[in-house]
């Protein structure tokens, strides 16, 4: 019996390409958005550019709201 390689592989990559890293640059962006340098924010909108469909699928599951401000 021969294992199907290739839907697995394509069933690696998709599932890479839609779920994870889009998690991945979800977390990045919460923690640089506001501290990010120009070239760093250019490739954040590379980033967002090359993973919008998987962005798109994961957005209505995370909410990334502002925190509120803490008075000091």
């Amino acid at each position: 019996m021969t294992l199907p390689i290739v839907p697995l592989l394509y069933l690696a990559v998709g599932g890479a390409y839609l779920v994870v890293l889009p998690a991945l640059l979800y977390l990045y962006l919460q923690r640089r958005w506001y501290t990010a340098r120009s070239v760093e924010r250019l490739l954040m909108y590379f980033f967002v550019f090359l993973l919008f469909p998987g962005l798109l699928l994961l957005s209505p599951l995370l909410n990334f709201r502002p925190q509120p401000r803490q008075m000091s």
